[in-house]
């Protein structure tokens, strides 16, 4: 066999392999576009994807001779650096799972092979006059291609989620919770949420402790000025940790809701909590509150047209959403046993520049985004700022003696629906509004997951309202323009 026409199977191998790495690990179990210690890491995939993306069309299509066959050289000189750079920069930030691993040594294997098989007609291809020549190879040309194709949009989403990323530190900061000094317990504090909760607690002098499965990755996060554990256990008896904040918890987003997964998103909210509750009744100081995270899928499902607007006292439904969020609430409502005020504060769709929003805003960026699934569904969302700004107001609000257990809207009170969602979102970035999506793909991709983007809920902060909480961020427009 032709040594150039094996190296551009390998190639072709490596897009795929590449492509499942990609989707697997970077988007899925990873979610790298959300994680603010990745910023650097999706940069250098950025420049990568773009490499690739030349060599998979220029190599597919083109055979490069005489000073082009130097610069191919000199390109893959450059890719096998930002690779080795790539390889540091993880190892920095976090903490790869074997799958990723092995799935890097064999694409650095195959690189290395195909790399080493191309520069072998390097000096053949010099001999001839400087000039890019068409040649194409049937059906592998074709998938070499669409593989340049796959991976220059790859590029595109890692360089705006870099970017996107890059303005976290920019992103409104002012939220503190500026209330005397405590210890702080924190689960969930390397998530979304979690990040912007325990810089705020640090803005605002209190001590905090996290209880992580990846101690080295939240130590690098928040540079070492938080105390990491692995295991309640590592809390001393007579410890004093005056709150706690609970926001662990799988994303619901990804995967179809098969047994396995339900099981898996009930463990990592309902039985760390059950744990947590565990911790406090053996701790000889029990903290005074339980901030606890739930979600507006609380309320299951509402009609479209229904022009309800859902309060803490609406029923749940007996659906695996809402069933999720009960079960996590009670979980956490066997603290007050022990004297704890648990508060559940049930989110809507939470706006930053991390979480589902930059997902959303992506196909509005490229200007084809518009309704989804008919877009009359109700669209209950928040600000982050205005998360942490509830917390510290319930807090505030407990230790002045206010009852503060049980549930808690944590939504804007400007209920749009998605239509209009898109609408507002494609004027702030100025986009032109794009075409309708209908919901039967989603549904054929996601099952019952669906219902959490074709369906909604108009839930309405009665009790943050009525305790006085005045919201930074009140309508969609000037929310969505603080992180756009």
């Amino acid at each position: 066999m032709n040594t150039h026409v094996l190296a551009l199977q390998l190639m072709a191998a490596q897009g795929i392999l590449g492509a499942f790495d990609t989707i697997y690990h970077h988007e899925l179990t990873e979610a790298l576009p959300q994680q603010p210690g990745a910023r650097k890491e999706l940069a250098i995939h950025a420049v990568r994807a773009s490499i690739y993306s030349v060599l998979f069309i220029g190599l597919a299509c083109f055979a490069w001779h005489g000073w082009w066959a130097v610069t191919l050289l000199a390109v893959f000189g450059v890719e096998i650096v930002l690779t080795l750079w790539d390889f540091v920069t993880e190892d920095r930030t976090r903490l790869l799972p074997a799958t990723e691993r092995i799935t890097h040594t064999v694409l650095a294997m195959n690189g290395g092979a195909f790399i080493a098989l191309l520069a072998l007609n390097t000096p053949q291809w010099f001999s001839l006059p400087t000039a890019l020549v068409w040649q194409t190879h049937g059906w592998l040309s074709a998938f070499l291609a669409l593989c340049g194709i796959g991976v220059g949009l790859s590029g595109v989403r890692d360089a705006l989620a870099s970017r996107s990323l890059a303005g976290i530190a920019r992103e409104d900061g002012a939220s503190v919770f500026d209330l005397p000094p405590a210890h702080v317990l924190v689960t969930g504090a390397t998530g979304f949420v979690g990040g912007h909760v325990v810089q705020a607690l640090l803005r605002g002098g209190h001590t905090v402790t996290v209880l992580t499965r990846h101690v080295k990755q939240a130590a690098w996060r928040f540079d070492g000025k938080v105390r990491c554990i692995a295991h309640l256990d590592e809390l001393a008896p007579a410890e004093r940790i005056d709150v706690v904040i609970n926001l662990a918890g799988a994303r619901i987003l990804g995967w179809r809701w098969s047994a396995q997964r339900k099981a898996a998103l009930r463990a990592s909210r309902i039985a760390l909590t059950q744990r947590l509750v565990a911790w406090m009744a053996r701790a000889q100081h029990k903290p005074k509150l339980l901030l606890n995270a739930s979600a507006i899928g609380y309320y299951g499902i509402q009609p479209q047209g229904d022009a309800r607007q859902l309060d803490e006292a609406a029923a749940p439904q007996d659906i695996f959403m809402s069933q999720l969020c009960q079960e996590w609430e009670a979980a956490a409502r066997q603290a007050a046993q022990y004297g704890v005020q648990v508060a559940c504060l049930r989110f809507g769709l939470v706006l930053g520049r991390q979480g589902a929003l930059p997902m959303m805003l992506m196909p509005i960026r490229l200007g084809l985004g518009g309704p989804l699934g008919g877009g009359r569904q109700a669209l209950s969302w928040i600000h982050v700022d205005d998360i942490v700004r509830g917390m510290a107001h319930l807090w505030r609000q407990g230790s002045e003696g206010a009852d503060v257990a049980g549930g808690w809207n944590f939504t804007a009170p400007d209920i749009v629906s998605q239509g209009e969602f898109s609408r507002i979102a494609a004027g702030v970035a100025r986009r032109p509004g794009g075409m309708p999506t209908p919901g039967w793909p989603v549904r054929l991709l996601l099952g019952e997951q669906a219902d959490l983007l074709l369906e909604g809920q108009a839930v309405a902060p009665r009790r943050l309202q009525a305790s006085g909480f005045a919201f930074r961020y009140p309508a969609m427009r000037e929310a969505l323009a603080s992180v756009m």
